[in-house]
């Protein structure tokens, strides 16, 4: 067990904790040496790291990218699959969709009608720039 994966404590539907197992265990320490690598990386993983670096303190980010590398491992090692990437540019383009989804949905929530103007490009700050 990695003990990435957060302990929910919650009283009547009011999170209350979220923290993370602390340990030393050898796996989690290398993945959390391993996660910063990705900020330069071309792969869909480097995608995910430097959105999470956008939006999260860097010491969660890393966190966070540790527990997915950990499950694309486990994932891995049970079902005797090799790691497929699909590339920067298909995590990028998926999560630009699933933004415009959910903005097209707030706005028919609020009884508007979304158009598009003209296609943009998303551009992601790294975690060094704070």
């Amino acid at each position: 067990m990695v003990g990435f994966v957060s302990r929910h404590k919650d009283m009547g539907g009011k999170k209350l904790s979220g923290k993370s197992r602390a340990g030393a265990n050898r796996a989690a320490q290398a993945l959390r040496v391993a996660a910063p690598t990705l900020r330069k990386s071309k792969s869909a993983l480097g995608a995910y790291y430097r959105r999470l670096c956008s939006r999260l303190d860097k010491a969660k980010a890393i966190t966070a990218v540790a527990d997915k590398l950990a499950r694309l491992i486990y994932t891995m090692l049970t079902k005797r699959t090799e790691y497929v990437d699909k590339g920067q540019a298909y995590y990028e383009e998926r999560y630009r969709e699933r933004v415009i989804r959910n903005l097209i949905k707030k706005a028919a929530d609020m009884d508007f009608i979304l158009t598009p103007e003209r296609e943009k490009t998303i551009e992601i700050q790294s975690c060094d720039s704070r």
